[in-house]
């Protein structure tokens, strides 16, 4: 039992190393030994857990998957669509120096795969439709004529915002950007 407490604790590394280090390097650059050092696992035992560089990346998009999934779980117990909606627009000011520093965590992913191809821009893009389909359904409790729409509205500001404070390296640009946001939303409420 302890083994695969351990293995799993190593799996686990691996894949948090792999979410950083493509963050901040994209998909391309980070060799699998290069996340095995990060995460503190010997190289060789990369193979154990994941048999290509695809195969740790496709952990990464599942690892996203799973953050998106809590974050809406937790957004869900706020008592309007409002208040659901401006919670998830505020979860950008928890990272906005990290996006200022890297890039969104999901904008830059989704591009690197974008690039990468081999099917797995594919399953990135389910991290922002599970976002956009649960912001369309916010809208629509809301009353909103166009939900999808608002919904397109809300994460074209976020991500444009997050790409701006990137390339200025203002985290500011991505703050204020998300209190008209959070207007915005009061106005539709």
């Amino acid at each position: 039992m302890t083994n695969s407490v351990v293995a799993e604790g190593k799996r686990e590394r691996l894949i948090a190393s792999a979410c950083d280090l493509v963050h901040r390097q994209g998909v391309e650059r980070p060799t699998l030994a290069e996340i095995a050092e990060a995460a503190d696992v010997p190289p060789g035992n990369v193979y154990y857990y994941f048999k290509t560089k695809d195969e740790l990346i496709e952990a990464v998009i599942e690892s996203r998957e799973v953050e998106v999934r809590e974050l809406l779980a937790s957004l869900n117990r706020r008592r309007s669509p409002a208040a659901r909606l401006k919670g998830l627009a505020r979860r950008w000011l928890e990272v906005k120096e990290l996006v200022a520093a890297e890039g969104c965590p999901l904008g830059t992913l989704s591009v690197e795969l974008n690039n990468h191809g081999k099917g797995l821009d594919r399953q990135a893009a389910r991290l922002f439709s599970a976002l956009l389909d649960w912001s369309e359904e916010q809208f629509r409790e809301m009353g909103s004529k166009d939900p999808r729409d608002h919904a397109l509205t809300l994460f074209s500001t976020v991500q444009g915002a997050a790409l701006l404070s990137t390339a200025f390296q203002d985290s500011e640009i991505l703050a204020s950007q998300v209190q008209r946001l959070e207007r915005w939303i009061d106005s539709l409420a």
